[in-house]
């Protein structure tokens, strides 16, 4: 139901020949682009990011995205567009959204504690994965009798199309 809920509301499109490919992994342009056409689909300038060129089918959003304080780069100017996004990536990105435009829901932040990869957070993320895992968006990854955050584990696009309708929910 999440897939064609996203699909529906043109938020995610397939990846050719009619798939929508969900066991597929997102990538960060994937994302940038899914937050651009949940914003309306907002005209931006060039970005500064040295592997977005322009004229691709991601420029524009990760131009936006980088503008509105949304996402950040992976150093050295780069962006890495075709990168798969992890989890906690995923986490701060959304946080950085939501801060931006709904400031309101950036509560609800919970322990990591229950997690035995919790420290493996990077710091950039903290914030971010409590705030997500708070608020029901994200949850744990089941490895034998615990459940663990993969913080640096990919997500695929059904991982992120749930997300994302539980997002909306929560934001609502």
């Amino acid at each position: 139901p999440y897939v064609c809920a996203v699909t529906e509301q043109g938020l995610m499109n397939g990846v050719g020949n009619d798939c929508f490919d969900p066991e597929g992994t997102l990538n960060r342009a994937m994302l940038a682009t899914i937050l651009w056409r949940a914003s309306g689909s907002p005209a931006a300038d060039g970005g500064s990011f040295s592997d977005v060129p322009a004229g691709q089918w991601y420029s524009t959003a990760v131009s936006w995205a980088q503008q509105s304080g949304i996402v950040q780069g992976v150093g050295e100017n780069r962006f890495a567009p075709m990168d798969s996004i992890t989890r906690e990536q995923l986490a701060a990105i959304l946080y950085r959204y939501t801060a931006k435009y709904a400031p309101d829901a950036t509560g609800n932040a919970a322990s990591l504690a229950a997690y035995p990869d919790a420290g493996s957070v990077s710091a950039y993320a903290r914030d971010a994965m409590a705030w997500a895992v708070g608020n029901g968006l994200i949850n744990g990854i089941p490895h034998g009798k615990a459940d663990y955050l993969e913080p640096g584990g990919s997500a695929t696009r059904a991982q992120v199309a749930t997300i994302l309708m539980r997002y909306k929910q929560a934001t609502a």
